[in-house]
């Protein structure tokens, strides 16, 4: 068990190897600035922490303090100004097929493709198969994992919000990053979905033990999906605390512990706020 707030990286094959205990993820004194057209505006201010493999590792805090930003960094989108990303030991520098992304929306499909070839796309693109029967085993074995297989020849205009997030899911774990990056995936869908989802999710991880990195403004999502949860403070955003949730589920909402933990984290990221009323109305 991990508790320690660390660091960043990903792809300079010069850096040397990782130890094997190492994190997968170690982002370390991250400041990510961003320019509009009247300011720079700086979202995230030395951030720091580290994911460990087979992690659930969940970034919450309010809008605004820069979550799927740091992401976004970890994607390689993103740059920071100051401080460093490091995957299994590399310098994040730009996208790769070592980091997957899933994102809230339900259009990150390709509409003209179906299920199966949502997934085969990716993998002939993305590099991890060089045929095609390779990927459509690959991709048949996803879709069953995600309870889809009756839907492998559907259109993505044809499938509810939750069964699209099931294929983006699927998609991205059939490519085995060395971590999936979840960006608020669940927030578009009705609550009985975006629980469902959650249960899915849990699932498939005791199935596989993927490592991921989760973005969320709930309280209750985080402690349910988290075994980790990192807390951010308002913009700029920067690590207010790092607690673990390993020992909480849907099993276990609603119990004294989970409701105990959950109250930790509400005044932990209220207590900011708190203050800059304090300050409006005293200033």
């Amino acid at each position: 068990m991990h508790s320690e707030v660390t660091t960043t990286g990903a792809a300079d094959p010069t850096s040397a190897a990782p130890k094997p205990d190492a994190p997968i993820l170690d982002v370390e004194g991250v400041t990510i600035q961003y320019k509009t057209k009247e300011h720079l505006i700086t979202a995230t201010y030395r951030v720091g922490f580290q994911v460990f493999e087979a992690d659930r590792f969940v970034i919450l805090g309010p809008s605004g303090c820069g979550k799927s930003t740091l992401l976004k960094s970890v994607a390689g989108y993103l740059h920071p100004v100051e401080g460093e990303m490091r995957l299994n030991g590399n310098i994040v520098t730009e996208p790769g097929p070592d980091r997957v992304m899933v994102f809230q929306e339900f259009d990150q499909l390709l509409p003209w493709k179906t299920v199966k070839e949502n997934i085969t796309f990716a993998l002939m693109n993305g590099g991890r198969c060089s045929n095609k029967s390779e990927a459509n085993d690959i991709a048949m074995e996803y879709i069953q994992k995600v309870k889809l297989e009756r839907f492998e020849d559907t259109y993505p205009h044809m499938l509810s919000g939750g069964m699209k997030q099931r294929v983006a899911i699927a998609r991205g774990m059939a490519m085995e990053p060395a971590i999936l990056l979840m960006d608020e995936p669940f927030a578009a869908l009705d609550a009985l979905t975006r629980r469902q989802m959650q249960e899915e999710l849990l699932a498939l991880w005791e199935d596989t033990k993927f490592t991921v990195l989760f973005v969320t403004h709930s309280i209750e999502e985080a402690v349910i999906v988290g075994s980790r949860v990192l807390i951010m403070s308002p913009h700029p955003g920067q690590v207010k605390a790092e607690l673990n949730a390993h020992e909480h589920s849907i099993a276990t909402l609603g119990g004294d512990g989970f409701a105990e933990l959950q109250t930790k984290i509400h005044n932990m990221i209220f207590a900011d706020r708190v203050l800059e009323d304090e300050v409006v109305k005293h200033g």
